[in-house]
């Protein structure tokens, strides 16, 4: 789908001006080869500007009156996101869009869905995708988990627990304990690779587990999976009704072990035994798929560009310093924003004087591919104005 820009794009120095010499020919081609840009009031956000304060935010900080014009539930719930309060954003934005379509505009849905997949929540998402398509007549953004990019870009290493021997529904205490871990630490990686066999009651409770960590959004990663799921695989018989638990979780480690292909025989067998549809594809492991690889390949890094990632906050921030450092011997500045998460109040307040900076010194700041409800509070910040802005898919 065509890619909404926020903003507008900010006026190039005069002609004339020098150039940086190492901007190269890249910095033509950046220019040259971007489709027309679309300004964010092509984006309806169904709302006029307002004069109240947005009050609820950390920190007593007040959002007053910006000027622009998205709506005041589309600010709030920028606002409510930048600042963590995401169920409180979520509920906004789905009263906003209402239930069956509502009246929301197009940059209200594109903020919903990608809240969405900032919380992991594939299946409300998925929910959604149609009426997003019928409404405004073009492809919705595709699937992509952005809570493992989040949980990637923080650089925090797992807990490692290791599970050994033969696991039945006795394990059920050793479980518990495993997701006391998750929870105290934000998620776990678990070390399977001394497991002898699992028993059909013993998978039921193992996915009870994994499912109960998924629903409170905790990071899970199986480890050395390919030797227990070669184990279970002798466990179940196409044609034979028994053992579905067993037959789940030998999906499961599938899903872990990065095994598309064969994930894809045994759950053919699944529904032919069980006379029902097996778990979808999502590729949990480490190893990614081929058209994954391509994607992130294509998607890779511009080594020319300054890259924001993870949840940038406060004042202070020492990203944001580097940044400055950066854009000091650079006319055109680029900013790869694919794995920036989140972005709060007063960072993005530091952010606007930066740019506006910048943008006084004739230099033209170009911020990609980021990720609606972060676009949002840029857009209640006013960094649109000072900068460029593109979504990312």
């Amino acid at each position: 789908m065509a890619l909404p820009f926020f903003g507008k794009k900010p006026v190039s120095p005069a002609p004339g001006a020098p150039r940086d010499a190492r901007a190269g020919p890249g910095a033509d081609a950046l220019r040259d080869e971007r489709p027309p840009p679309t300004e964010l009031s092509a984006l309806d956000f169904t709302g006029t500007d307002h004069g109240r304060a947005l009050a609820r935010v950390a920190g007593q900080v007040e959002v007053r009156e910006c000027g622009s014009g998205i709506g005041a539930a589309f600010e709030e719930a920028a606002v409510l996101y930048a600042n963590g309060s995401d169920d409180d954003a979520l509920a906004v934005l789905e009263a906003a869009v209402g239930a069956e379509g509502g009246e929301g505009g197009e940059g209200a849905w594109l903020m919903l869905l990608d809240l969405y997949r900032l919380r992991g929540e594939r299946q409300r998402f998925e929910s959604r995708v149609l009426d997003y398509a019928t409404r405004f007549e073009r492809s919705p953004p595709p699937w992509e988990d952005l809570s493992r990019v989040a949980g990637k870009a923080a650089g925090t290493e797992l807990p490692l627990v290791n599970l050994s021997g033969q696991l039945s529904a006795a394990a059920e205490r050793q479980f518990a304990q495993l997701a006391k871990i998750a929870r105290r630490s934000g998620g776990v990686r678990i070390d399977v690779a001394k497991v002898r066999g699992v028993d059909d009651a013993g998978c039921a409770v193992w996915r009870g587990l994994l499912a109960g960590l998924a629903a409170e959004r905790l990071q899970v990663r199986l480890v050395n999976v390919r030797a227990l799921a070669d184990i279970l695989s002798q466990a179940v018989s196409p044609g034979k009704a028994q053992a579905r638990d067993t037959w789940l979780m030998l999906l499961e480690l599938l899903q872990y072990a990065g095994d598309q292909a064969r994930f894809e025989d045994v759950a053919v067998d699944y529904a032919v035994t069980f006379e029902e549809s097996p778990p979808s594809w999502e590729g949990r492991g480490d190893a990614p798929t081929a058209r994954a690889a391509q994607a992130d390949e294509a998607q890779s890094t511009d080594p020319e560009a300054f890259a924001f990632e993870g949840e940038l906050c406060g004042a202070a921030n020492d990203t944001l310093r580097r940044l400055a450092a950066f854009a000091v011997e650079r006319r055109e500045v680029r900013i790869d924003c694919r794995r920036l998460c989140r972005l709060d109040f007063v960072c993005a307040g530091t952010l606007f004087n930066i740019l506006a900076t910048l943008q006084a010194q004739g230099k033209l700041v170009c911020l990609r591919d980021v990720n609606a409800m972060v676009a949002g509070l840029l857009r209640v910040m006013s960094v649109d104005k000072v900068a460029h802005v593109t979504l990312r898919h």
